[in-house]
């Protein structure tokens, strides 16, 4: 690990994330504000066994990088960054980058750089590939049958009072004729899915709808979403599909265990904590979730934004209710590992502030292939035709973005 220290100071020129995040650099930004890096200055393992001390270890790494500042506050100083595997049992990896620029929702610009403050990584530098990809094959990576086959028998346990509910997943393949390239991905998906949380760590590069969990100062935010619709583009339509989603006891159900366990989960750790009394649809372009905002402020001292997600991952959103149960639904359901997918992806400073997003709707991308992943909360009386259709849905805003010359 760098024995080097980090610098910040303020930047006054407009920063554009994305670009300088370019092929090869970290990310994580809604709406233009968040934080972006390049180069490696370090890695933090955790090993499997250290999860529970997971804040602890990243934040004294973090310390013992800490130099001067011309400001403060959330994000500035060193920071890492993680897409941590969905798996609550496995070993997590954050890299902590040699420069990060930050932009703020007060409008604050920043830049931190750890060691020579002169050698700032420069994203027009970046090496682009002279061939760029023109044909794709996508195909389910496992049977659809098989799918459906596994939604139908977990729906009979769920019947049987095993669960309350389970998320399964299947994933996609996409193979290209030449590297598949993470700005490209970033810059595609940015001018649809603007208002999502725009991520890439470490080649899992996507546009999630959810926020896991937010720390700033002693505020704690999440916005969990459960629940889901399909977008047809007609306004008309639009508005009876979200009242249909609104109005649907199946769906308001899924959302509402999700809630309970996010409130659950959170409250040990507050001083205060409300959630939104009734849920809201947020539409993508391609589909429209139910939410809701949950807030609150920590108790002090405040726990580490890595506590809350220890609390809080996998939510039933992603996993199932009860947690333990819906884990081994999972296990004995879906055919493979699922990675980074559905794992939280975002970013962690020095005082323990940070944004980690649910790592959905994004694709892990290895030279010319990217796998792509999309579940859905199976209960007991759901529709497996309906289910994949479901899924369906949720994978064409990552493969609209990823198949095309």
């Amino acid at each position: 690990m760098s024995e080097d220290l980090a610098t910040t100071i303020r930047l006054d020129a407009e920063v554009d994330l994305v670009s300088f995040a370019a092929d090869d650099g970290v990310l994580l930004v809604r709406d233009g504000v968040g934080l972006a890096g390049r180069g490696v200055a370090a890695r933090i393992e955790i090993p499997a066994s250290e999860r529970p001390a997971m804040a602890q270890i990243v934040g004294e790494a973090l310390a013992a990088m800490r130099g001067p500042q011309e400001l403060a506050g959330p994000g500035t100083g060193p920071v890492a960054f993680s897409a941590m595997p969905f798996d609550p049992q496995a070993a997590i990896s954050f890299v902590v980058p040699r420069t990060v620029v930050g932009c703020g929702a007060d409008g604050r610009r920043w830049r931190t750089t750890i060691g020579d403050s002169t050698a700032v990584l420069d994203p027009v530098a970046a090496t682009v590939p002279s061939t760029r990809p023109s044909r794709f094959t996508v195909a389910s990576i496992d049977p659809v049958d098989a799918w459906l086959d596994a939604v139908r028998s977990a729906r009979d346990e769920l019947r049987s009072g095993r669960a309350r509910k389970v998320v399964l997943a299947r994933a996609i393949e996409v193979i290209a004729d030449a590297p598949l390239r993470q700005q490209d991905l970033l810059a595609r998906l940015r001018r649809s899915y603007g208002s999502c949380l725009l991520y890439a760590v470490d080649g899992y590069v996507g546009a999630s709808p959810e926020l896991l969990v937010a720390r700033s100062g002693d505020v704690v935010r999440a916005q969990p979403m459960a629940g889901t619709r399909p977008r047809s583009g007609d306004p008309a339509e639009d508005a009876r599909l979200a009242a249909g989603l609104l109005a649907s006891a199946k769906d308001r159900e899924e959302h509402q265990i999700t809630i309970d366990a996010v409130i659950d989960a959170l409250l040990g750790s507050c001083s205060y904590l409300d959630a939104e009394p009734e849920p809201s649809v947020v539409a993508m372009a391609n589909v429209a979730h139910l939410a809701s905002v949950v807030e609150g402020r920590l108790s002090l001292p405040a726990a580490s934004v890595l506590d809350l997600v220890v609390a809080l991952h996998p939510t039933p959103a992603v996993g199932g209710d009860p947690r333990d149960v819906a884990l081994a639904m999972i296990s004995e359901h879906e055919p493979r590992p699922r990675g980074t997918y559905a794992g939280p992806v975002g970013w962690v400073d020095a005082d323990g502030n940070g944004e980690l997003a649910v790592g959905i709707r994004g694709a892990a991308l290895d030279g010319e292939r990217a796998e792509v992943w999309a579940g859905v909360g199976v209960v007991a009386d759901s529709d497996p035709a309906a289910e994949l259709a479901e899924t369906e849905a949720k994978l064409s805003a990552i493969l609209s973005a990823l198949v095309r010359p």
